[in-house]
């Protein structure tokens, strides 16, 4: 029996996985976390085989959770299960510790298999994401302003020119607005942008958005 922990901070979406998984045999669902800290902490607990994570939830979030659950729990598989279909996240998440990446579209028809996967130790990437993980590896790969930037600045990146202000993803990442401020001056410098629109250009043109 593999045993899952739902981390998902949407009521809906963990109610939605757990009935995409009813009446799996082998699949039992154990545990459900509502955001970073709460995951943390059941993780902590131990008493399930696979984490189902959202990559985005309140609190610690997205790969600084991966990085310390894997620190911490070195052997659990992590399978995230998030809105972002870009690669760019995918590579960042697996580089992390995460065994495998689906995103919430494709849950219907591919949750299970990717649950059985990561709980025998093996990966579960599309093509796409390997492509880019080979590719990250080459040289020219980092000719892309994007690749330079850190993963909380990616990930504050991502927000902005998802058109969130600075008070919101201050909110939504448990960060000062000040320390917030400052990761989007670093952003600009390091992406060589002089605007939020050059940001947005410049995602839309990468398939970051």
């Amino acid at each position: 029996m593999i045993r899952i922990l739902i981390a998902d901070d949407h009521t809906i979406m963990r109610e939605g996985l757990k009935r995409i998984l009813e009446g799996i045999e082998d699949i039992e669902v154990v545990g459900e976390a509502i955001d970073g800290h709460d995951t943390l902490a059941k993780a902590r607990l131990g008493n399930f085989d696979v984490l189902l994570m959202d990559l985005s939830m309140p609190g610690r979030s997205g790969v600084d959770l991966i990085r310390q659950i894997k620190d911490e729990m070195p052997k659990l598989p992590i399978l995230i299960l998030t809105m972002h279909e870009e690669e760019q996240y995918a590579v960042r998440a697996i580089r992390a510790g995460a065994r495998g990446y689906l995103t919430k579209e494709s849950a219907g028809t591919q949750l299970v298999t990717a649950l059985r996967k990561v709980a025998s130790g093996r990966p579960y990437i599309s093509i796409e994401v390997a492509e880019q993980l080979a590719m990250s590896a080459m040289p020219a790969d980092s000719d892309l302003p994007h690749t330079s930037l850190s993963d909380r600045e990616f990930e504050v990146f991502s927000h902005l020119v998802a058109g969130k202000s600075i008070t919101e993803i201050a909110e939504l990442l448990h960060l000062s607005v000040k320390t917030v401020s400052t990761h989007k001056t670093r952003i600009m410098l390091k992406m060589e942008r002089n605007t939020l629109s050059d940001l947005v250009q410049y995602a839309i043109a990468h398939k970051l958005l």
